[in-house]
């Protein structure tokens, strides 16, 4: 049987690095989301290939995402109005098979417990920490990589 040229490429690329991240970014706050991006950009760490954004405003949009596949990590706002991240991460964690690591934005220190039981991955605190956050998602988004 003859090789091909696509063949040869998915042999030489085989547990290649992507060439871009996909994450999804999750509120129902324009300005929240906006922070977010502001603080992370599209190269998260010089080791990690760029980051496309997916952004998300509602919970059925970020379920819809999610069941089709292709993320590799998820940026989900505990502090969104109709549906929370908490809830969503929980929903996504028992409904979606192999769900992507989860990293949860919420509003205050004390939350630590309620996103644990959500299942997230990595919480981070607001008021965000450009610092933080751009080094929770790069250790994330390396373990998937990886």
């Amino acid at each position: 049987m003859a090789t091909t040229h696509d063949d040869e490429w998915a042999e030489a690329t085989k547990g290649a690095a992507p060439a871009t991240l996909r994450v999804l970014l999750y509120s129902d706050h324009v300005e929240a989301r906006e922070q977010v991006l502001r603080a992370l950009g599209t190269t998260i760490a010089a080791d990690l290939p760029p980051v496309e954004w997916f952004e998300a405003a509602t919970a059925p949009a970020v379920v819809e995402a999610v069941d089709a596949g292709g993320f590799d990590l998820l940026v989900l706002d505990g502090e969104a109005g109709k549906v929370g991240g908490m809830a969503l991460t929980r929903q996504l964690k028992d409904e979606i098979y192999q769900c992507p690591p989860v990293l949860l934005l919420t509003g205050r220190p004390q939350d630590a417990w309620l996103a644990a039981w959500s299942a997230a991955d990595v919480t981070v605190c607001r008021p965000l920490d450009p610092f933080e956050l751009q080094e929770a998602v790069a250790g994330l988004l390396r373990g998937r990589s990886a």
